[in-house]
């Protein structure tokens, strides 16, 4: 593949602008800087850098974000500045979207890619992709909650059970609940079938893949694969 065409594939502008990087001495490709736009290089599994900044190469993007609360998981957010918004502009220029959505004010993790039929392998209920979430309630419960939602709860102007795939206790106000379908406001509905309210929700896991515990709130990281989050 010509370096020209690495730039324009990640995300970094025009061809003309990528030919332009290049020529300026601004890129170095595993290592060595390189001034021909059409060099030809074999990207998979290295690294380039542009203005000294480091990039791995990646055919289709997967990043897990620890999303802080006050971003809406949209591409035209309406009230509150988009997840997007968190990203450098060549993962944008690239179209990553979020897996699904968080809302607003539930933190935690966010799955995003430019890979649409992984995306929709993620999504799709069949798939049964577990997620798991912390919650962290308003009045005390008991193991008597737990077993409600294992059993499934009906929603508010919906027909039938929906239950948890697991719901456990951590302490009195706080619900480690996992759940692998993914219906409107579906924890804090279920939370509120069963008795109780959620005043704050943050997703720990997605499928195989749990958020680490030393990303900070408004940071993202490269995942290695759809094995990270399926196994």
């Amino acid at each position: 593949m010509r370096l020209e065409q690495v730039l324009f594939s990640q995300g970094f502008g025009a061809r003309r602008e990528c030919r332009g990087l290049i020529a300026a001495g601004r890129v170095a490709f595993d290592g060595e800087l390189i001034e021909d736009p059409d060099r030809e290089v074999e990207p998979e599994g290295k690294t380039f850098t542009v203005d000294g900044e480091v990039w791995p190469y990646f055919d289709k993007v997967i990043i897990a974000m620890n999303k802080p609360a006050g971003y809406e998981c949209s591409t035209k957010p309406k009230h509150h500045p988009g997840v997007l918004t968190l990203l450098p502009p060549p993962l944008r220029v690239r179209n990553v979207q979020p897996v699904g959505r968080l809302d607003e004010d539930t933190t935690g993790l966010l799955i995003l890619t430019d890979d649409g039929p992984l995306q929709h392998r993620l999504i799709h209920p069949k798939r049964h992709v577990k997620k798991v979430y912390q919650v962290t309630l308003k009045h005390a419960a008991t193991e008597g909650l737990c077993e409600q939602l294992r059993k499934g709860v009906k929603l508010l102007d919906e027909n039938e059970l929906v239950a948890a795939d697991e719901a456990a206790l951590a302490d009195e106000q706080t619900l480690m609940l996992a759940i692998s379908s993914g219906k409107y406001h579906q924890v804090k509905r279920m939370v509120a079938a069963a008795g109780n309210r959620v005043e704050a929700l943050k997703r720990v896991a997605f499928g195989k893949f749990e958020l680490p515990g030393n990303l900070p709130e408004g940071k993202w990281m490269w995942l290695s694969g759809a094995r990270d989050i399926l196994g």
